[in-house]
């Protein structure tokens, strides 16, 4: 039967893993995206912000959690969409 490994072997691994996936995002942040985009084109994130910033305030005003507040994120959802969307095609 195989011997647990020793914590410094843990440990090696673990660096190893994160070195990695450090190096996966970064990779991924070089990526163009719908944000990126936005805000190469001059448009900033604050639609997306203010939408998000609303949609937690009317979360935490909610009398009780249920279809009204899914609805009010569904219709953040597509707010930002739309609008990162739009970025990409001008």
């Amino acid at each position: 039967m195989a011997e647990p490994l020793d914590a410094r072997t843990r440990d090696e691994i673990d660096d190893q893993v994160a070195e990695a996936f450090d190096a996966y995002l970064a990779d991924r942040l070089t990526e163009p995206g719908p944000l990126r985009a936005s805000v190469a084109r001059g448009r900033t994130a604050l639609v997306v912000l203010g939408t998000v910033a609303l949609g937690t305030l009317a979360t935490a005003l909610a009398p009780a959690p249920g279809s009204a507040v899914g609805w009010a994120w569904g219709a953040i959802a597509l707010i930002d969409l739309a609008w990162l969307l739009t970025a990409r095609r001008h």
